[in-house]
This record gives C-alpha cells, sequence and structure tokens, in this order.
C-alpha cells in the first residue's frame, strides 16, 4: 500500500462517523483519509517523505465549512472604513470626517441599522461631515446603503428608478433621493463610478483572507455569489500561484427576469471548476431585509412595509426553481420573512420527493410554529447564522424587533426548533454581515444573542454538525464530507480544546491547532 502523506497522532477524533465515532490517529493520502483507528493503524503507512504530527491531545473533528459566505463579493462589500464598531450618529459622522479618501471617494461598509437612532436613512445626516466627497456607505445588511449628494450626481441619480427586481432609490416628496438605496439593483447604479481594485490587488486580498479563514479552522465555504466579473478567472489566476486555504463552493444568482436561456447559462456554469473550488448550485432571493422593510411578511411591518416579494412574480420564481431542479441544480434562496419562506417551502413541496436535501432556505429570521415541521418533512435544508442575532437586542429596541413587533421578533432565528424539528442545519456567518470567524459561528449557535437569547441554543454536538455534517448535506456532499472516515476528504480541524464538552464561551476563543484543507496544512499553530 502507498505510504502516506500525512499521518496525525495523540488526537482525541470526533469522527462524527456513527459507525467508529471515537479515534486516536489518522492517515491521509492524495487529499483523503486513508486510515482511522490508533496509532498501529496508521504505522504501516509511515514512508520516507510522510508529515507526521503529533497533537498532543487536541480535539480533532472533520473540518469546519461556513455554510453560507461572501469571500469574493465581500472583498468588495468590505473595502474602505470599517464601520461595524459605529453606535450612533456622533460616531458617524466623526469617522467620516477623517475618513481617508481612495480617488477622492469615501467608501465605508458595516454601519449598523440601529446607528440612525430609529431616523430614516438620509444624507443630510452626513452631508457636513464628508466636505463635499462623494461618499458611498454600505450598510450591515449588504442590502441597502447610503449615497452622498455628490456620489449621486456622479452616478447620474436624480430620481427614482424602476427594476425588474423590488429595490428602491428612496427619493423624498418631491422625488428628490435621500441617498438611501435600498437591494442590489439600486446599490448597483454606482457601480460604474466607484473606485475599484485591479486583479492583481483582489487576488492578493482573496488569498489573504482564506488565509485568516483557515486560521480560525474553516476548511471550505458555500459561496452565495459568483462574486463579480470573471470570477472563475480570478480564483484560476490565485490557483496558478498558490493552494486556495478554503474549498469554494459558489452559487451564481439567479434574479428576477431571468429567462430560459438566462437559466441554460446557470445550468451550464456548473461545469467550471478548479483544483479547490466549483461552481454547484443557483442563489435565489425571495426577499430582502427587515431592517431594510424589504422582508416578505405575511403582514405588514410595524412601517406598513414587508408586503412584497423581491420577485414581482413569485410565481415565476418557483418556475425558475422547477426548471433547474429538472436540470439537477440544486438552489438556495435567501428568504427572511415568514411569507418568504413559507413561499420556498410550497416550491419544494411542489417538486415531489425528489426535492429531498437539494434545495435549502438561507437566513429564516422569523417564522411561525406551524412553518417548523415542514422543513424536515419536505427535506428542506435550513441554513442559518447564528451571528446575526447580535445585531439585535433581547428588550427589542433594535431596529429589526421594533419592525417586527414583538410577537414576531419572539420567533427570532429558531436554530434549536428546527433542529428539534429534525431538519437538517447548516451553520454560518454570511461575513462580510457577521465576523467570519468559526468559533464565532459554533459559540453563538449554542448561546443565541439578542432577540434570540429567550429560545434555546444548540448542543455542543449539534453545532458541530452544523459546520460539519450538516453543511456537507447542505452541498450534497454528504457520501464524500462532513465525517471522519476512509475514503472521505481530508479536511480537518484541531481545537487545542474539546469544541463539544468545552463552555461555549471558551469554544469562541479555542486556539486552533492545526487547519488542514483537501490534505494540505493551511494553518499551524506556532
Amino acid at each position: 500500500m502507498p505510504p502516506a502523506d500525512l499521518i496525525l497522532t495523540g488526537a482525541n477524533i470526533r469522527t462524527l462517523d456513527p459507525t467508529n465515532p471515537r479515534a486516536t490517529a489518522l492517515a491521509v493520502r492524495d487529499g483523503h483519509i486513508a486510515a482511522v483507528g490508533d496509532e498501529a493503524d496508521v504505522r504501516a503507512l509511515r514512508g520516507p517523505r510522510t508529515e507526521t504530527v503529533h497533537l498532543g491531545g487536541a480535539t480533532l473533528t472533520p473540518g469546519l465549512v461556513d455554510s453560507h459566505s461572501h469571500p469574493v463579493w465581500g472583498l468588495e462589500m468590505a473595502t474602505g472604513l470599517d464601520l461595524s464598531a459605529v453606535a450612533d450618529l456622533d460616531g458617524l459622522r466623526g469617522a467620516l470626517r477623517t475618513a481617508a479618501r481612495v480617488d477622492g471617494w469615501v467608501v465605508a461598509w458595516g454601519l449598523d441599522h440601529n446607528a440612525f437612532g430609529g431616523r430614516p436613512v438620509h444624507r443630510d445626516l452626513v452631508e457636513d461631515a464628508l466636505d463635499g466627497a462623494p461618499a458611498f456607505i454600505r450598510l450591515y445588511d449588504g442590502h441597502s446603503a447610503l449615497a452622498s449628494g455628490a456620489a449621486l450626481s456622479a452616478a447620474g441619480i436624480t430620481g427614482p428608478r424602476t427594476f425588474t427586481q423590488r429595490a428602491t432609490v428612496v427619493c423624498d416628496d418631491a422625488g428628490r433621493p435621500t441617498g438611501h438605496l435600498v437591494e442590489h439593483a439600486a446599490m448597483d447604479l454606482l457601480n460604474d463610478v466607484l473606485p475599484r481594485p485591479s486583479h492583481a490587488e483582489r487576488r492578493t486580498r482573496l488569498v489573504e483572507l482564506l488565509s485568516a479563514m483557515a486560521a480560525t479552522g474553516l476548511t471550505g465555504a458555500h459561496v452565495m455569489d459568483l462574486g463579480g466579473d470573471d470570477v472563475p478567472g480570478l480564483l484560476a489566476s490565485a490557483e496558478a500561484r498558490t493552494e486556495l486555504p478554503l474549498r469554494l463552493l459558489l452559487a451564481p444568482w439567479c434574479m428576477p427576469g431571468v429567462d430560459k436561456d438566462g437559466l441554460d447559462e446557470i445550468v451550464a456554469l456548473q461545469a467550471e471548476r478548479g483544483r479547490h473550488w466549483r461552481i454547484g448550485g443557483a442563489k435565489f432571493f425571495m426577499d430582502g431585509t427587515v431592517e431594510g422593510g424589504t422582508a416578505w411578511l405575511e403582514h405588514a411591518d410595524c412601517h406598513g412595509q414587508g408586503t412584497d416579494a423581491f420577485w414581482p412574480d413569485p410565481e415565476a420564481y418557483a418556475d425558475a426553481v422547477r426548471h433547474l431542479h429538472a436540470a439537477g441544480v440544486r438552489t438556495a434562496t435567501h428568504a427572511i420573512g415568514d411569507a418568504a419562506v413559507r413561499h420556498v417551502l410550497d416550491t419544494v413541496a411542489s417538486l415531489g420527493p425528489g426535492g429531498r436535501l437539494a434545495h435549502r432556505i438561507e437566513h429564516i429570521e422569523t417564522v411561525p410554529d406551524d412553518t417548523v415541521p415542514h422543513f424536515a418533512e419536505l427535506g428542506v435544508i435550513a441554513s442559518m447564522q447564528p451571528p446575526h442575532t447580535a445585531y439585535t437586542r433581547a428588550d427589542h429596541t433594535d431596529e429589526w424587533s421594533k419592525r417586527l413587533g414583538d410577537e414576531r421578533a419572539a420567533r427570532a432565528w429558531r436554530t434549536r426548533d428546527l433542529r428539534d424539528a429534525g431538519a437538517v442545519v447548516a451553520l454560518g456567518s454570511d461575513w462580510p454581515i457577521a465576523h467570519y470567524d468559526a468559533r464565532q459561528v459554533l459559540a453563538t449557535a449554542r448561546t443565541p444573542r439578542g432577540a434570540a437569547s429567550a429560545g434555546a441554543g444548540l448542543t455542543g454536538l449539534m453545532a458541530l454538525e452544523g459546520c460539519t455534517s450538516h453543511a456537507a448535506t447542505a452541498a450534497g456532499e454528504g457520501a464524500v464530507a462532513g465525517r471522519i472516515a476512509p475514503g472521505f476528504r481530508a479536511d480537518l480541524t484541531a481545537f487545542g480544546i474539546d469544541p463539544v464538552e468545552a463552555p461555549a464561551d471558551e469554544v469562541a476563543q479555542a486556539p486552533i491547532r492545526l487547519t488542514v484543507s483537501g490534505g494540505h496544512i493551511t494553518h499551524r499553530h506556532q
């Protein structure tokens, strides 16, 4: 038998393989697990070029996967001044006054809606801090932005626009743009005038970002976009120079107005892949965000908004899903509000038994009791991001909770309810909406924050499964990933503590001793 490339010993291995749940050593060959057991079981696979690492009692688990992330598109979203720590308007104005200019622009990101203190988002609130500079400020949700007057002028935005998707250039009673741009089509109006990094800069930043992600224990990510122009080319360019630190599964967007040719283009894209990345699936939006008033709700929010779907014709969405399903393409649909979630569930139900475990819903921020059992009944995967709960408050004084009202806010992020009902629940961060640190995902899944803190969290094992075996099922890869067993991918994470038994706050800070993706060591604790 050929020798192993890598042998790991001295570990507390949680395999998540029910036939062999615990072990102390394993061997890796050609990117896959060659043997799992104790040191005697792998000794014969040691050769002259085998790298052997003694883990000193570290807990080794299947490699952590972020089931919802934007590491390519997010490089654009997370460009410029980081406003994530800004708590109020004074802090925002102060940050903008001293912000560095990029080609004369102020570009910023990560601003919490709560910083406006309940005021409507309006450029008049920040113009005096910009000294006439064009500014583009992305709010934390990634679905809205604030543009200054100079930025609107540069883009030729002088009034409302009509879009094929639910999007809005918010205007005052006189028809003048307030600077608040809601949803992707409205924000994209500034794409041609915003400063842009070069291809080489994007490639360098991507590899640096993926390396930082690997240092938190991540071995892979489900990328919920195709990240702009020529992303396959960008990834191929990066792989020509190095091994990608994370395995990437990318789902291109499918937007309202798409025709049969557009759907067939998405089908054709499924063939594109590299050594450590591939296109697999399609990403839909059924609604937007609660704070932006674009979550699709069964009853209007407190501002009288939220009663429209992102797809102006929701049945056209269902037809598109059915077309892709018939072609063997998995789908992931952003659905935050109760009406949006229900429509996606009904669409999957229309597919029959063949739809089981082939389609997923992203976010699921508020749903009533009668909706929860349908996930397991239909085999719809729940993809949820526990760190999002930190944008809310337990007393419901945050913008998310105030928009929904107490009854709906009490249904916040029902991760444990879905698991207890038998659903597959895959966990992620939604970086750059929340930090990519996988340990924070594990910890907040166990101890939800804000409006979700009144509900039960996941157990330590459930949280680990959400980033491993359930993530693999969500990707259609349960037969090759998410467990430590012979023949499975050698995607592995070694913790300095046991992430299942240790308290959640310790898991959030746990040392990551080793990260292995595809048999390659991508992070080693020094």
